[in-house]
């Protein structure tokens, strides 16, 4: 009989959340920056390893909400840890644990629901003997599956994760094709791409204020070209010349690097054309928030 295991990656924000969702399924799915708060909607992967099918949610990080997109992004955490087989809780090795951290484990913990506690980035500890007292406090406080220490950078210890994690899958038919990666819309992921280049090269003050629609997206007949029309929208008139940059020299960086990995990631040449339009203080409007499917 056929397996599955329904997991929620939780932790704070740049943990290594999405990157460890993108190193279990083998292709970049999620968005991935050192700037926080990278994810911002609840991320389908999944993975069919034989007749066991894994399927992830990556979860925006924990944050002190300042908008109603960050709380909608805390919304979002919350409603992932429920009717679960297991949660994967990623934490920094080399930051204390928050607040925010330990409330989720103690709420997850309460519900029963099995959790394997992954510390990630442990390539940047000076000695593996500074991991032991992280590793001490948390195991006196919760009850975890399995305690794995890993470098989702340099791929140590990521097959160890599977492994646990498919312990917690039970007999049960597959909800996916088995040749399927993710259930985000094309166009979301593309979308997502773009936004990732512009995280990796603005300025502090811009990437949050940032959304991406795609608005068209087709391959030309009797051509291998898939023509990408994006907009990207931002907060303010002076975040659009930032984004623009001297000479559009910013946009055409920012549009040159997401169409050389849009191509690697759909395998075909990409004709990608952005535009930057402002969409004042966007991250408190609901209606535009949902647009852009930012909210349950």
């Amino acid at each position: 009989m056929s397996r599955t295991a329904f997991i929620t990656i939780a932790g704070r924000t740049n943990a290594g959340k999405s990157s460890l969702l993108n190193a279990i399924v083998g292709e970049k799915i999620a968005s991935v920056s050192s700037k926080p708060q990278t994810t911002r909607t609840r991320i389908t992967g999944i993975k069919n390893i034989d007749d066991v099918q894994l399927v992830f949610f990556d979860t925006p990080g924990l944050h002190k909400p300042v908008n109603k997109l960050s709380s909608h992004m805390l919304d979002t955490v919350r409603e992932s840890v429920s009717d679960i087989d297991g949660v994967v809780f990623v934490s920094d090795c080399t930051r204390e644990i928050t607040q925010q951290e330990t409330e989720l484990l103690g709420s997850v913990s309460k519900s029963g629901i099995p959790v394997i506690l992954v510390l990630n980035k442990i390539d940047l500890l000076k000695s593996m003997s500074d991991i032991a007292p992280v590793i001490s406090e948390l195991t006196e406080k919760f009850n975890f599956e399995a305690v794995i220490p890993v470098s989702v950078k340099e791929k140590n210890g990521v097959d160890i994760v599977i492994d646990e994690i498919m312990k917690l899958s039970s007999e049960s038919v597959h909800y996916f094709p088995d040749d399927m990666i993710t259930d985000q819309p094309e166009r979301v992921l593309a979308g997502e791409m773009i936004r990732e280049k512009l995280l990796e090269l603005l300025r502090d003050e811009v990437p949050h204020g940032i959304a991406v629609g795609v608005e068209k997206m087709s391959e030309r007949e009797n051509s291998d070209i898939l023509d990408i029309y994006a907009v990207i929208y931002c907060e303010r008139e002076s975040h659009k010349g930032i984004i623009i940059g001297k000479g559009g020299s910013m946009l055409k960086k920012a549009s040159t690097q997401a169409r050389l990995e849009l191509e690697k990631f759909f395998g075909i040449k990409v004709n990608l054309k952005c535009w930057v339009k402002v969409k004042e203080d966007w991250r408190n409007r609901e209606g535009i928030i949902r647009s852009f499917g930012l909210s349950e």
